[in-house]
């Protein structure tokens, strides 16, 4: 979903359970340990999106 929505450029799960992530084409790829990681990153983005459209009002 945070692909779709571009929020993330990419999201994959490995193998071993854990997500690979990467924000953008160019930016390095972020290894998360599992589903609870994920959620968490989700809501990190969830938090920086709200507050960025909160200042922008």
């Amino acid at each position: 979903m945070l692909v779709r929505h571009q929020l993330l450029h990419a999201a994959v799960l490995a193998p071993s359970g854990q997500w690979l992530t990467q924000d953008q084409p160019e930016s390095e790829v972020r290894v998360l340990d599992g589903p609870a990681a994920m959620v968490e990153l989700a809501a990190e983005i969830q938090h920086r999106t709200r507050t960025t459209r909160n200042r922008s009002r």
